[in-house]
């Protein structure tokens, strides 16, 4: 079992503000045993000392792990973000996996599962729930389809030897596909999320770059702000919200693209930022053409 002392106080503190969980519905609590749990199936097999359990934390993805700990506990708005986030890239893996449609039927039951339609003694039997963090959510989504692609191969073919993985003769996997929209999708996103941030307050503008490039914590930039934690914590998830809602309606204004494909926008950037570096588009200067018409700073509200 890993060392309590490890979890606790400041440590799981600055790990839950990472983790966005409140966007997810998620617990303090629901957060800390989820965290628990990785780091106990992590270490399970040694006694790992402070050093070990401390960059273990540092490399974990909080954000990941507390979203699939919120699907896995049924929660409406986690499982709708999810799926927002996540569906368009598992489809686009199992037609990477199988051009003719074949993973498509698995890459449906693997969301039934991961919802966990199955019950078990009155608890739903969630497949997220071995999702610990160690690698990006989406990683992980498509090693499980692989590997139930795999399965049904197996399955089918009982009379045949296959070979061992390192073996000159075992299959080579299907190189992924590449979508050719990607980098335009990616391109647009660049751009209406600089926009979007340019037209921020500069109060807004200023806690997002002091959290998200500058890695400072709540109670810094509050100190600095004289704000309470809790009031930095709600302005920066409004803004965020904000900024989402103002790229998604440039997409679709200035870009004409429907809703799917914002959605595989959105994807695309999340598997990949490509050419976006968001330090450089905090620092993009105010919109000149906003001067006449400033976004009003929310932050007294």
């Amino acid at each position: 079992m890993a060392s309590p002392t490890a979890l606790t106080g400041a440590r799981m503190t600055a790990l839950f503000e990472r983790s966005n969980s409140a966007v997810c519905g998620l617990s303090r609590q629901k957060f800390e045993a989820a965290v628990h749990a990785s780091v106990n199936q992590a270490f399970k097999d040694r006694d790992p000392d402070q050093d070990q359990i401390s960059r273990y934390l540092d490399a974990l993805h909080v954000e990941d792990l507390a979203l699939a700990a919120a699907c896995a506990e049924g929660l409406g708005p986690a499982w709708e973000h999810f799926l927002a986030t996540h569906r368009a890239g598992l489809l686009r893996a199992a037609d990477a996996i199988d051009p003719g449609g074949g993973a498509r039927e698995l890459a449906d039951s693997l969301f039934a599962d991961l919802f966990g339609l199955a019950e078990r003694d009155g608890a739903r039997q969630s497949l997220l729930r071995y999702f610990h963090g160690r690698s990006r959510l989406s990683t992980w989504l498509r090693a499980v389809l692989a590997q139930r692609y795999v399965d049904r191969l197996r399955a089918s073919r009982r009379t045949e030897t296959i070979a061992d993985d390192d073996s000159p003769a075992a299959p080579v996997a299907p190189e992924k596909a590449v979508d050719p929209r990607r980098e335009r999708y990616v391109e647009l996103v660049g751009l209406a999320l600089t926009a979007a941030v340019a037209a921020l307050a500069p109060r807004d503008r200023l806690r997002l770059t002091c959290y998200h490039a500058d890695g400072r914590t709540l109670a810094a930039i509050g100190r600095m702000l004289k704000e309470h934690e809790a009031t930095v914590s709600r302005h920066l998830t409004r803004t965020r919200r904000e900024i989402r809602e103002t790229v998604e309606a440039r997409l679709a204004q200035d870009f004409g693209l429907d809703r799917a494909a914002i959605v595989e926008c959105f994807q695309s950037v999340t598997e990949d930022a490509g050419t976006i570096d968001l330090r450089e588009v905090l620092a993009a200067a105010p919109d000149p053409a906003l001067g006449k018409n400033p976004v009003p700073d929310r932050s007294s509200t």
